[in-house]
């Protein structure tokens, strides 16, 4: 009697085939689910960057609508950076940053090093700028001459990854799109 209880607890110690092949297909599941969510860090450093030159045309088209005035965020893709600047062309103060010129830098070394990684490759704006009126209509470059027929596009790079930040003609709608 003794002996088959010792077979019969040695039968109970090990897993069945089908309970680990739920666990794999479990697992499975889970990483499929898992590994999109995870992007590299290009991936993200894009994604922050376009985030926040939606936000600050936003802005930027705000302002102009609120003190019914003229405002541009002009790009230099050469320098990786951007600004905001009123209709004379006189940068305005960050609103964040009290004190300090509207200018953001995707450069390492800068304030926003941790998207240092990030290009900004071309925009088709003319004079790489868009300006809002008090409508908030968008115009291309840094006057009110040129209004924006075509979609304007600012495409965003880190390695392979690109993203393009749109401002739709008429309405200056700001989105993020993949190629």
């Amino acid at each position: 009697m003794n002996r088959t209880k010792q077979r019969h607890s040695r039968l109970q110690r090990g897993f069945t085939l089908v309970e680990i092949i739920v666990v794999v297909v479990i697992l499975a599941i889970t990483a499929l689910v898992a590994i999109p969510v995870f992007g590299t860090a290009a991936d993200m450093q894009v994604r922050s960057a376009a985030d926040k030159i939606a936000a600050d045309i936003d802005y930027a088209k705000g302002l102009a609508i609120t003190r019914q005035k003229h405002y541009t965020v002009k790009f230099f893709p050469e320098e990786e950076k951007y600004r905001v600047q009123d209709a004379d062309g006189n940068l305005i103060k960050h609103p964040l940053r009290p004190g300090e010129d509207f200018v953001e830098e995707f450069k390492n070394g800068s304030r926003n090093q941790r998207l240092g990684r990030v290009d900004i490759v071309e925009t088709t704006l003319n004079d790489n700028a868009v300006t809002f009126d008090y409508l908030g209509t968008p115009y291309s470059g840094t006057g009110t001459s040129t209004r924006l027929n075509d979609t304007g596009t600012i495409t965003l790079k880190a390695d392979a990854f690109v993203l393009y930040v749109t401002i739709e003609p008429l309405t200056g709608y700001i989105s993020i799109t993949k190629p």
